[in-house]
């Protein structure tokens, strides 16, 4: 089988979000011992990305500059009725060295992970008509949108951001719709997005293939020191995820100006430390207070989540799986989150993390947790079993290897 891989955002290093689930596929594809051609979206100069540990997993990795597009540009595409996501990473560089390899290789199967990379469907199927396509859906996209503008709706201050949302919802159930109806196949990383994308396109070859993590990665014994301490104080919290992405955004403001002072009102010494890069200029204001410390791109997020007390993920937009969640369960951290953030995962309420979804529900957990260290040990050996059972690769690679075969090519 020979597969051509097409992504928005480089794979390596797989620190977030895309990134740690591409490299998780294609590691997996590796060891399955299917040829795969990557073509990738990077920061910089792409052709660092060929340099990259994916050059041992792909037979060819070529990187292009990722396009950047004003917000004018964006606001001018949806006035004119297209969704955002349907021209945001075109780029004439990425479609000339789609075109060089699609007509230097016949491909079984050509696989895109992520919405915006619809937009090079027709050159597809132009050069290579009878090749299977298999649309990744990072999220239920036009669903997200729905989330972001009920929840933004509230606050007459997001009113602009509040229409954008509106718009880009309405375009984004046609192009999506579109598009789910014109591939082989649709993978989701989840129930819930699997149920949104099936309402919105009946009758579609459709399967969850969740995300996943390398377990082993996360996993530190009381005794190793490769992995090292941090002294982030007695009561911190820890929220991790890229920080301009809009849904984690809105995560920690509400924390931070609803929740947190609840906290400290019952244990003073609690402190939320952000770690993620690009912060948005929304978090600014949280720089001045000393019980919130916003660090920025770190280059490894582990020290960090073996040295907090409690995570938390008190997201109220978003959808797929949390990567961020499956993370701290594999280091053995006791989680706090709301509904919306744990959707998807299956998990037991109680047992492998706490659910809340207000504001005093949501501190009561977490005072909770911080104040029974004993409960605390156990809710996270708990979320660490079922992190690998569940959502360690090996587990997940055989759902996706079944597509392949359920399409004929595997």
């Amino acid at each position: 089988m020979r597969l051509l891989f097409l992504t928005p955002q480089a794979p390596f290093p797989p620190h977030a979000g895309g990134a740690l689930r591409t490299f998780g596929l294609l590691t997996g594809l590796h060891q399955a011992g299917i040829i795969t051609d990557l073509l990738s979206f990077a920061e910089g100069d792409g052709r660092d990305l060929a340099t990259t540990p994916l050059a041992a997993l792909c037979r060819r990795v070529v990187g292009v500059t990722t396009p950047q597009r004003s917000m004018m540009a964006r606001l001018a595409n949806l006035i004119g009725g297209h969704a955002d996501m349907e021209s945001r990473f075109y780029s004439d560089e990425y479609a000339r060295a789609l075109t060089a390899l699609l007509k230097g290789e016949t491909y079984d199967v050509i696989q895109f992970e992520g919405l915006e990379l619809a937009t090079y469907l027709p050159l597809i199927r132009s050069i290579q008509p009878s090749a299977r396509t298999i649309y990744g859906a990072a999220n239920a996209e036009f669903d997200l949108q729905r989330l972001m503008f009920h929840s933004d709706r509230r606050n007459l201050k997001r009113l602009p951001i509040t229409a954008y949302s509106l718009i880009q919802w309405r375009q984004l159930r046609r192009f999506e719709r579109h598009v789910c109806q014109t591939v082989s196949y649709v993978t989701t990383t989840s129930d819930p997005d699997a149920e949104a994308l099936t309402r919105l396109a009946p009758g579609i070859p459709i399967r969850v293939v969740p995300n996943g993590i390398f377990v082993s990665e996360y996993r530190r014994d009381l005794a190793d020191d490769s992995v090292p301490s941090l002294d982030l104080g007695s009561a911190a919290l820890l929220f991790t995820g890229t920080m301009d992405y809009r849904p984690n955004v809105d995560a920690v403001l509400w924390f931070a100006e609803s929740i947190l002072g609840r906290i400290r009102a019952t244990i003073p010494e609690a402190r939320m430390f952000v770690v993620g890069k690009g912060p948005h200029p929304r978090l600014d204001p949280l720089r001045q207070r000393p019980d919130v410390e916003i660090t920025g791109y770190v280059q490894d997020v582990i020290p960090f989540l073996h040295s907090c007390v409690v995570y938390v993920a008190p997201l109220r937009m978003g959808s797929g799986t949390r990567l961020k969640l499956l993370q701290a369960m594999a280091a053995g951290r006791a989680c706090v989150s709301t509904t919306i953030g744990a959707g998807g995962l299956g998990i037991t309420q109680g047992r492998e993390l706490l659910i809340a979804d207000d504001v005093a529900g949501f501190a009561d957990a977490v005072i909770g947790l911080l104040r029974d260290p004993a409960r605390r040990a156990a809710i996270g050996a708990a979320a660490y079993q079922f992190v690998c059972d569940h959502y360690d690769w090996t587990a997940i690679m055989p759902r996706m290897l079944k597509v392949y075969e359920e399409l004929g090519v595997a």
